[in-house]
């Protein structure tokens, strides 16, 4: 596990958890967690594998969650796995068909499978794929799979969780524009089906996470020592919202980060234009 510096301490308060509260609400409930084989998915598995619980576990890597299932099941709670590419239509299509055979209905949809890039747009000009594979994971599979699993969820009254950034709520960096234009498409999509959804019966929440302990951060050496919450304090955060009524959580300290964003975007602007073109120079 990650230890917390002072600032991240600060930054990271702890979560309380009800553990009589979570395992009234959990009992019994099918649960569905993509991104499930590392990082916040698979903390989160581990989590709630003392609940009474069905997990749904969906990732790319086979390996990776046949050792989770093996593990987690030795704790109490029931595992099923499907080993899917969500970049593939037709893995997906057989995950959303594997889902809808399932005896029981869904109750909980953890929308956590994402995909990282950070690249130039200089370096993007002969990469198209790299917008098209990063919108294919972040925000086209989980539109589609959410679709279909609209009508189990409703059956149930279930509750949908999207796994989001604090940066679609920031000011757009340079660099990560695939990656930003696509978890920001999926956020305001979400956010804006979710009064739909609730006259269905589904609630919803979007989660707000800062930079997390993953794998999925390791090629960014700039991220190595900055402050990040470990994927442990994420997975509280998530099985917090899977019993509440709150539709959105963030970071504390996010409001001052938005009013920075409004006051100082010109500032910003300058600043970014400027040491781009100073990086340009140098590796020119």
């Amino acid at each position: 596990m990650h230890r917390y510096s002072l600032l991240e301490h600060i930054l990271f308060p702890p979560v309380l958890l009800n553990n009589k509260k979570l395992y009234r609400k959990l009992y019994g409930k099918t649960i569905l967690i993509t991104g499930a084989s590392s990082g916040i998915g698979a903390s989160l598995a581990w989590a709630l594998a003392r609940y009474p619980v069905h997990l749904l576990l969906v990732a790319r890597s086979e390996d990776k969650l046949c050792m989770l299932k093996e593990k987690i099941e030795k704790e109490g709670a029931r595992v099923s796995i499907f080993c899917a590419d969500l970049r593939n239509r037709d893995e997906l299509a057989k995950l959303i068909a594997f889902v809808k055979q399932l005896p029981e209905k869904l109750d909980f949809f953890i929308s956590n499978a994402g995909k990282s890039i950070r690249r130039s747009i200089h370096d993007s000009l002969d990469r198209f794929h790299d917008f098209s594979r990063t919108m294919a994971v972040n925000y086209f599979a989980p539109v589609e799979l959410l679709l279909s699993l609209i009508p189990l969820l409703a059956e149930n009254e279930g509750k949908v969780i999207n796994v989001s950034s604090v940066s679609v709520l920031l000011m757009p960096v340079p660099r990560w524009a695939a990656y930003l234009a696509s978890k920001t498409a999926l956020d305001v999509w979400f956010r804006s089906i979710a009064p739909e959804l609730h006259a269905l019966g589904i609630t919803t929440s979007s989660v707000y996470f800062s930079l997390v302990k993953t794998p999925m951060i390791l090629p960014t050496k700039e991220y190595q020592n900055k402050p990040a919450m470990s994927s442990e304090h994420a997975a509280k955060i998530i099985l917090r919202a899977m019993t509440s009524k709150r539709s959105i959580y963030r970071p504390w300290w996010l409001f001052f980060g938005q009013l920075a964003s409004v006051l100082f975007r010109r500032v910003h602007e300058s600043f970014t234009r400027f040491t781009e073109k100073r990086r340009r120079q140098r590796n020119a």
